[in-house]
């Protein structure tokens, strides 16, 4: 690459081997960085960074790949675990897979709506897991953790006795309850955190939105700057595509950051903690 501001910096992108994901590890990997490419299977992975090879033109060399099925939290933990011991310094933790709710309530087989757990327990979980990674920076500098939200989060409230959603089930509820936990986590300052809108863009989400967005390269676009350190951000804050603007007002309160953290801490089946 004949530009390369970001060499010598490793990302970590959840969800990257369609939509979004896909076009920032694109994008991220053209600027230099290395790419921990994440995808549900490995098949699904190999096949993104194949991909990004023969396509996109990426050096192979920058691209590793990792699967972990995030409806099972114990893929969740052995990820984790590969990557710090594959890559003992993380420089950006990109938390954006992300599913729609499905017509029926599901559960997951560790007892968690399906929605609420890949969108955002399997994030925290992860998150913290990496911490080690993300706060031991070469030289002093510490990584930072882009989770990829969503307006919708604005139109949500978490069911704190039934956050499965049981008794009541609405996809579209249910999909922006993960969200507004998901920005929540994001404005909790354990380790340098935000969290972004990256706009209405045509993916397999579009549905939840509207009938036509942006592309994927675009909302892509807002996830990079934020991952690049040249950016300066405002640790815990929430971004509309490329604009600093006041999330949800449950999403700052500190009783709901604490509550959150509990509630998470029990459903991933111990404590996520520094």
């Amino acid at each position: 690459m004949s530009s390369a501001p970001l060499s010598g910096r490793t990302v970590l992108i959840t969800g990257a081997t369609s939509g979004i994901g896909y076009e920032t590890a694109r994008l991220l990997a053209e600027r230099g960085a290395t790419v921990l490419v994440h995808g549900r299977t490995a098949d699904e992975t190999q096949a993104a960074t194949d991909r990004l090879v023969a396509a996109e033109g990426i050096d192979a060399d920058q691209l590793c790949a990792f699967s972990a099925d995030f409806t099972h939290l114990d893929e969740v933990e052995r990820l984790a675990h590969r990557v710090i011991t594959e890559h003992p310094h993380l420089d950006v933790l990109v938390n954006n897979a992300g599913m729609a709710a499905p017509e029926r309530h599901t559960v997951t087989p560790d007892g968690n709506e399906i929605a609420f757990q890949v969108n955002f327990l399997a994030h925290y979980l992860l998150t913290g897991l990496l911490e080690p990674a993300l706060t031991t920076g070469r030289g002093g500098r510490g990584g930072r953790v882009v989770s990829v939200s969503s307006s919708l989060h604005r139109t949500a409230s978490i069911q704190w006795s039934d956050p499965n959603r049981a008794r009541r089930y609405s996809r579209l509820a249910a999909y922006a309850q993960s969200q507004l936990a998901l920005t929540v986590f994001a404005s909790d300052p354990r380790v340098t955190a935000v969290s972004v809108h990256p706009g209405v863009c045509d993916t397999a989400l579009l549905p939840l939105y509207a009938e036509e967005g942006a592309s994927a390269a675009q909302g892509a676009a807002h996830v990079v700057s934020l991952c690049d350190p040249a950016t300066e951000i405002v640790n815990g804050a929430y971004y509309d595509r490329d604009e600093r603007v006041e999330p949800a007002a449950a999403a700052t309160e500190d009783r709901t950051v604490k509550r959150l953290n509990k509630l998470a801490d029990l459903l991933v089946g111990h404590t996520v903690t520094t």
